[in-house]
């Protein structure tokens, strides 16, 4: 597997709420497989047939870190993403865009 993307930031709330709240958002939506380990705080979520996201929430003198991946998963056509992507022009950026939302939503009292 091949990482396409990271980011990373701190949400000023409980680690522990915060990851029952991305647990919560990543369960609904588009029709992924989802992996949770609460003890080590680690949500992924996998689609298509390539897509894999990966999040880990951890404690941060601020709050809650949470670290995201996304990852090339394809067992088959690797070499074939790239190309059904446009080559990822803009991706990273598109991602960390997406992740500043994530995270403004996640330190929004519910």
């Amino acid at each position: 597997m091949k990482t396409l993307a990271e980011a990373s930031g701190v949400v000023a709330r409980p680690p522990a709420e915060v990851f029952e709240r991305l647990r919560r958002k990543l369960g609904g939506g588009h029709p992924m497989r989802m992996e949770v380990d609460r003890e080590r705080g680690f949500v992924a979520v996998q689609g298509g047939w390539w897509y894999r996201g990966e999040y880990r929430v951890t404690a941060d003198p601020a709050g809650a870190r949470v670290e995201h991946r996304v990852i090339n998963a394809a067992s088959r056509g690797r070499w074939g993403v790239p190309l059904a992507n446009r080559f990822f022009v803009g991706f990273r950026r598109e991602v960390t865009a997406g992740f500043g939302r994530l995270l403004a939503e996640l330190g929004t009292p519910e």
